[in-house]
């Protein structure tokens, strides 16, 4: 839609392409035009270090688009003695990282063993290895909901679903389905004491007036206040807003 910055001859020199196979399943194939190193690409965000991959779903292994929210939830638990954070669909654990850092203690849920992995040697790699963090392999709704069962509490929530997606004993996922039952879990999960949920959505037919109406009628009973946007990175040749995601919060 928008006019390319640079000339074609800056897009001929790239170092390589990400060449989707279709715009539905949000797979493809990385063409390299020179060598890039197998073990990635070593990164820091604040105290986090992680290690950048190319992936066959576009990105990188992180989402530098989450940045100022992870800075938002530090912010709004800074008040709170020992405050318990739950990351869900955590992925590769930056945001783990982040909470961590900021004296949180932490549960990390992915239904991806391996991205789990990744996210232990993440928090390795920042001299985390010894925070109060559980890494867990587990279904992001049956977790929560046994959660519920066991009454526990959390001070803030963290929340980026995908689209469509498989849980360890390949439970299935579908956003359009399984978002508000597991957001009123995580209603469950805060009480009037809470202090964040950071709801981010991507990919999807959904708007983030859509989104933000389901937050606020979930969390209707909670003093507090309901906002919702866009999340975007900033490009660097002129300065736009590339849009990436959706998102709801509720903060008090």
């Amino acid at each position: 839609m928008w006019a390319p910055a640079l000339p074609e001859s800056e897009w001929a020199a790239a170092d390589g392409e990400f060449v989707p196979a279709s715009d539905e399943d949000g797979g493809g194939r990385w063409y390299f035009h020179k060598p890039v190193p197998a073990e990635g690409w070593p990164l820091a965000w604040r105290e986090a270090r992680f290690t950048a991959s190319c992936t066959p779903f576009r990105h990188l292994g992180f989402f530098p688009d989450m940045a100022p929210v992870w800075d938002w939830l530090r912010e709004r638990i800074a008040d709170r003695p020992d405050p318990a954070f739950l990351n869900l669909f955590g992925y590769t654990g930056v945001g783990s990282q982040a909470l961590a850092a900021a004296g949180a203690s932490v549960t990390h849920v992915d239904a991806s063993k391996k991205s789990v992995a990744q996210a232990r040697d993440n928090a390795a790699l920042a001299g985390m290895a010894d925070k109060p963090v559980r890494w867990l392999v587990d279904d992001a709704g049956k977790f929560t909901a046994r959660e519920v069962r066991r009454g526990r509490r959390y001070d803030a929530i963290l929340l980026d679903p995908p689209k469509f997606g498989r849980g360890p004993n390949n439970e299935r996922w579908q956003i359009e389905e399984g978002l508000a039952p597991l957001l009123a879990d995580c209603r469950q999960l805060l009480d009037a004491d809470s202090r964040a949920l950071f709801l981010t959505v991507y990919a999807v037919r959904m708007s983030a007036l859509a989104i933000g109406e389901l937050l606020a009628q979930l969390f209707a009973d909670l003093p507090g206040r309901v906002e919702c946007g866009e999340l975007a990175v900033r490009e660097e040749a002129r300065g736009l807003l590339l849009p990436t995601a959706i998102f709801a919060r509720w903060s008090r």
